[in-house]
């Protein structure tokens, strides 16, 4: 009973065949994106469960709106807000749910999203929902950008969709969106999962990063399970957009709430990143140097991404590189246009090792 045996023979011929892997403890992990290695620090662990076990309940148990929005979670909302410099927040069960909550909930009759080519797959997939109409713009082309919200003027809302540092390029979001938004009077959504924690003069992200003045058309996302070394995600916008969430987006009202775990955890781990922000930022500014000087390439933020154009290839390079004792991403077609090694300048490893990485990719390619 294959029902997809062809379709599954076809991804193995392309090299596009994916299965999970238990994760080994015996690579130096670069390759995920615990881009400040918090999920390796044992007292943030052990700060969080005491959080948790002050309340004497350990799960949310039920959606936001229905008696699952915990103390916890109010929590950590208001100490986002208060380092980030929004109104309010809400905490979401994942980036990809956060995602959709926003252009499915905010994209209504009459309204256009405009969205970066290169946005996340979660923000791609809510936009072909048959009531969101969206637009692509090249990626990070603000001449484009502009003209489409200039087309676009006759619509009620007009809804731009970008990144803070994108996923597989590793590339910054141009400043001049900001002011596009304020010229053409759009809400602007800012999916910060890839540069909260790791660019800005708070380790807050773009926002913090390109001191930008936070207005009631701004809105932020961003994910838990990256520099802050949890799960989950949340959204900071003002109480307007976030009353209106609240009401009309489905992964807000029929999900269950975030684990009080995973909430806790990440606000141990943005009090950290806040307490020892000098450390972190003269670490990460070392990888780069690091990576200028190996590899003679300059990085956003702390995503390293290599095109070799191969599918077959990549992934033998991974392996090459997995025997030496590394582990880094292999990201295969039609993920991205081109197969690339997408390595991760992980603070969690030693910066010896990091360096010793880069001298074999060197070699690998």
């Amino acid at each position: 009973m294959n029902f997809y045996e062809k379709e599954l023979r076809a991804l193995q011929k392309s090299g596009r065949f994916r299965s999970r892997e238990v994760v080994s403890k015996n690579l130096h992990d670069f390759a995920s994106n615990d881009y400040l290695g918090l999920a390796h620090i044992p007292k943030l662990h052990t700060k969080a469960c005491h959080k948790v076990e002050e309340y004497g309940i350990h799960a949310p148990k039920a959606s936001l709106l229905v008696g699952g929005y915990h103390a916890l979670h109010k929590e950590f909302e208001e100490y986002l807000c208060s380092c980030n410099g929004f109104e309010e927040g809400i905490v979401v069960g994942s980036g990809f749910n956060a995602n959709i909550a926003l252009i499915e909930a905010l994209a209504r009759k009459g309204d256009v999203v405009l969205m970066d080519e290169k946005y996340h797959a979660s923000g791609v997939l809510a936009s072909q929902i048959k009531s969101v109409t969206c637009k692509t713009f090249a990626h990070n082309d603000m001449n484009e950008l502009e003209a489409l919200l200039q087309k676009h003027q006759d619509k009620k809302r007009r809804i731009i969709a970008v990144e803070g540092i994108y996923s597989m390029d590793g590339d910054m979001l141009s400043k001049e969106v900001f002011a596009l938004c304020e010229r053409y009077d759009a809400l602007l959504i800012v999916d910060e999962a890839h540069s909260s924690g790791v660019v800005g003069e708070n380790l807050l992200g773009v926002y913090d990063y390109y001191n930008v003045k936070i207005t009631p058309r701004h809105i932020k996302m961003g994910t838990l399970g990256k520099a802050y070394g949890s799960f989950g995600a949340y959204i900071l916008a003002s109480s307007h957009i976030v009353s209106y969430l609240l009401n009309r987006a489905k992964p807000l009202i029929y999900a269950t709430a975030l684990s009080l775990y995973d909430t806790a955890l990440a606000h141990v781990s943005l009090e950290y990143i806040q307490a020892n922000k000098e450390s972190l930022k003269e670490q990460i500014y070392n990888r780069h140097e690091s990576i200028c000087s190996i590899l003679s390439r300059d990085v956003a933020g702390l995503i390293v991404p290599i095109v070799v154009g191969d599918n077959n290839k990549v992934m033998q390079i991974r392996k090459n590189l997995e025997k030496k004792g590394f582990a880094i991403g292999a990201i295969r077609e039609p993920t991205v246009p081109k197969a690339i090694l997408r390595i991760i300048a992980r603070l969690g490893e030693d910066e010896a090792l990091f360096r010793m990485l880069l001298q074999q990719i060197r070699q690998e390619l």
